[in-house]
């Protein structure tokens, strides 16, 4: 098996040079040097306030580094590619905050052994050398229904965490105060992942392998085993099996949720999903846990906590109350916290009416002599662009983007169904005039212009069309309609109409 390519100038040091692409690109941003680790470049501000420290392996960025701000974490460290960081770096980061005359270092972790494990190795050096610091966990994964003894693994929720301690730190809040009210938060989140497929560490082969058409839920954030593997399935179906296990109240890791509740929501890019399917996937997320009478709050939807490459979503819901909601809208500086609403989404209305366009004469379709003649020829020409829709589009990958087909399956959609409910005109100028606002409402594309062009010649030829509005008179007889089609084709070129060869 092949090793995936990559965008690196070396495996050895592609974590260095991803730090140092994020810290140049952000004026709030500094590295320690000789370590991997982001500070806050305005340290000063935290004189006699908690500072935040978090981190954990890299490949999942924008965290930690993405979350260094003021209103969110005072430093991150960043260890290897999926790997903790070392206990001196974390304890050189504290060391660093608590000099700069912060009041004490809150450590926010992921539960995960190697996170636990130096971190803690770094706390109890720093306690050794009058460091006043302290330790928070999150274990926010709803995958698993008996968790092992290493407990629930640490995801997206953990993102939340730092927010909310960023703000109750900024508000000064003493140490206890901020680990007492985090405590009581790690308990209201929960998260679930799938995988549509593996990532892979650089230089080394994919963390595992997914059969084709399947998917994995309940993985780990480093690609670790899930809890079951199913054959791909609607974004609906997907996004209403992930809320229900992390609600499942047989499940000892799930979120209790019940109707009238309100939630935050966060919808977690794992890394390769297109932002097309990220907006699916939260819309489906709202729907559904409106169906269930929850109301969401507050929406994140983007990368927050990524697993590399992999193509696969996170879900993480948040129980909250006003005081919550009130932190998790205080103003941060952090480059990866998104601008969001400070409004709840439930309930919003999600359309306005369009402009009402200006009337147009219109003549009521009769059937004519050529109304069965034309019924079965829309009728064979819809069918045939159906079954040669990828045939059409692979005529297009050869010289455009490869959707002609798709285009025109659209048009021949809306017209079958429109053959359904209208009269087709005995009139062929009619006929055309409905079919070109057919094509103007339903077809778009290329395709969609150059048809609807073609029509505007009609005008010229004495043929009633919608962009005019004026009725002349009704020709009988198709023999001005080479004129109609070299009126269009004038109009294309007023229009900037080009057409690929």
């Amino acid at each position: 098996m092949e090793v995936p390519k990559k965008l690196l100038n070396s495996v050895e040091r592609c974590v260095d040079e991803a730090l140092e692409g994020i810290v140049s690109s952000n004026g709030g941003l500094v590295l320690l040097k000789g370590h991997r680790v982001v500070l806050r470049s305005d340290l000063q501000h935290l004189k006699g306030k908690v500072a935040l420290l978090s981190g954990g392996g890299s490949g999942h960025e924008p965290a930690h580094a993405g979350y260094v701000g003021r209103g969110m974490l005072s430093g991150a460290v960043a260890g290897a590619v999926f790997a903790s960081p070392p206990p001196g770096s974390i304890l050189a980061a504290i060391m660093t905050l608590w000099q700069s005359g912060s009041s004490g270092v809150l450590l926010l972790v992921k539960n995960y052994t190697g996170d636990r494990l130096n971190f803690g190795l770094a706390a109890e050096q720093a306690r050794t050398q009058g460091v006043s610091v302290d330790m928070v966990i999150v274990a926010d994964d709803c995958a698993f229904t008996q968790p092992s003894k290493a407990g629930r693994r640490g995801l997206c929720g953990t993102v939340f965490i730092h927010k909310l301690a960023g703000a109750l730190a900024e508000e000064g809040c003493p140490l206890d105060g901020i680990v007492a009210q985090l405590t009581k938060a790690t308990k209201s989140i929960g998260t679930l992942g799938v995988s549509l497929s593996p990532c892979s560490v650089p230089g080394c082969q994919p963390s595992f392998q997914l059969p084709p058409g399947d998917m994995e839920l309940g993985l780990g954030i480093h690609g670790e085993p899930g809890i079951k593997r199913s054959k791909m399935a609607p974004a609906d179906e997907v996004v209403k099996t992930m809320i229900d296990h992390i609600t499942d109240p047989s499940s000892q890791s799930h979120l209790s949720l019940k109707s009238g509740d309100r939630v935050v929501l966060c919808v977690n890019n794992l890394g390769a999903l297109s932002c097309l399917e990220m907006a699916i996937v939260t819309r489906a997320a709202i729907n559904y846990l409106a169906s269930r009478g929850v109301q969401v709050s507050r929406v994140m939807s983007g990368s927050f906590m990524t697993s590399l490459e992999m193509a696969g979503v996170s879900l993480t819901l948040m129980r909250v109350d006003e005081e919550i909601l009130r932190l998790f809208d205080a103003k941060t500086t952090a480059p990866a916290w998104p601008n969001l609403c400070s409004e709840s989404v439930s309930g919003r209305k999600l359309y306005v009416e369009p402009a009402e366009r200006p009337a147009a004469s219109e003549i009521k379709p009769d059937q004519g002599p050529f109304t069965l003649a034309m019924r079965a020829v829309l009728e064979s020409v819809c069918k045939t662009l159906l079954q040669r829709q990828e045939e059409l589009n692979a005529l297009d990958r050869a010289a455009g983007d490869g959707d002609c087909g798709s285009t025109h399956v659209l048009a021949a959609n809306a017209i079958q169904k429109w053959m359904q409910t209208s009269t087709i005109p005995g009139n062929p100028c009619l006929l055309l005039t409905a079919l070109a606002r057919l094509v103007e409402e339903k077809m778009g594309g290329s395709s969609g212009a150059v048809w609807r062009c073609s029509t505007w010649g009609q005008d010229y030829a004495g043929c009633p069309v919608p962009c005019c509005g004026r009725i002349d008179e009704v020709i009988h007889s198709s023999s001005r309609w080479p004129y109609g089609s070299s009126a269009g084709s004038s109009g294309e070129s007023r229009s900037g109409c080009r057409v690929h060869s």
